[in-house]
């Protein structure tokens, strides 16, 4: 694993090093542990058919823990620290890296308030600390349709939260909606904003979409909606395959008449669903392909794995 240290918020982190996976020491009152300072991210390494591996977009990555990190009041590492840690922690994994099409390095950074903080402030000290685990299927349902549960009671994030940075907050506060979803039959939880509770927002770890006739929408950034950089990607394979890409608020009465709905992320990929219910009623979609969702999935891979001619710099070889 890579770690990398820094002082308070108007410090810079310096040169990190790489040491075995193992425990790390806290203080009890570190702030990550006291107040929750801390974010995430997710990226993967994968392999390809020639032997070589990649990165996808980490400079996304990169700058979306910049934005989080002015958000929490934390320093962060700049784009180059980032991505030089993360193909870093690869290369050094790389035995761990699944063959083509059997899965793929899961790359977590992580940012954290690891000095001791008793009164609620920032940190007096940083870590940048980024690990890797080979990953495969995301859902235990594989590839198959997922079966969502509309949540009206919990919220994932409101208005004026930390909803739409990737704060380590934002996590737990979901488990109970999960798991009440998952003791009923359900693969996982959609959630609707907290203010209205009818428009749609996100799935507990991924971002959503639904296509009606030609037109793909997603909801719109608003704050409390993480905006995802398979997302992004999905957006920008859609258009060029002409579809009209929608960013805008998306009610649940919208949703329960698309023809298609699916999931995106850096964890899940892309995931089609097969059916969501909210408050008893449950809408059933198409799940035989040719899905749009299958036909957008394939082309991102395709770009991953070289059949398609990366012409956006998506791709940063490491090896």
């Amino acid at each position: 694993m890579y770690t990398i240290k820094c002082g308070g918020k108007d410090d810079d982190f310096k040169a990190g090093e790489l040491t075995r996976y193992g425990n790390i020491e806290l203080s009890p009152c570190a702030g990550v542990l006291n107040y929750g300072q801390g974010l995430f991210e997710g990226t993967k390494a994968y392999r390809r058919e020639g032997g070589g591996v990649f990165l996808f977009r980490p400079q996304e990555n990169a700058i979306r823990m910049q934005t989080g990190a002015q958000r929490m009041c934390m320093p962060s590492p700049s784009t180059a620290q980032f991505v030089d840690a993360v193909k870093q922690t690869a290369l050094a994994n790389k035995r761990w890296i699944p063959p083509p099409g059997k899965g793929s390095l899961y790359i977590r950074p992580l940012l954290f308030g690891s000095g001791p903080v008793l009164g609620l402030a920032p940190a007096s000290e940083y870590t940048f600390l980024v690990y890797a685990s080979p990953v495969g299927n995301y859902f235990k349902e594989g590839t198959a349709p997922l079966n969502l549960y509309v949540e009206d009671e919990f919220h994932r994030a409101t208005r004026g939260g930390a909803g739409g940075v990737k704060s380590i907050t934002n996590y737990a506060p979901v488990l109970k909606a999960i798991s009440r979803a998952r003791d009923r039959g359900f693969s996982d939880v959609l959630y609707l904003d907290s203010v209205n509770k009818t428009n749609i927002e996100e799935v507990s770890s991924c971002n959503v979409f639904m296509l009606k006739g030609n037109v793909l929408s997603t909801p719109e950034i608003n704050g409390s909606i993480l905006e995802g950089i398979t997302r992004k990607s999905i957006m920008d394979i859609a258009s060029n395959l002409g579809y009209r890409v929608e960013e805008r608020s998306i009610t649940i009465k919208d949703v329960m008449d698309a023809d298609e709905v699916f999931c995106t992320g850096t964890a899940v990929g892309v995931a089609p669903v097969g059916s969501i219910t909210y408050k008893g009623n449950r809408v059933a979609y198409k799940t035989s392909t040719p899905l749009v969702s299958e036909k957008l999935y394939s082309r991102l891979v395709d770009i991953q794995t070289g059949v398609v001619e990366d012409d956006k710099g998506w791709i940063v070889e490491i090896d």
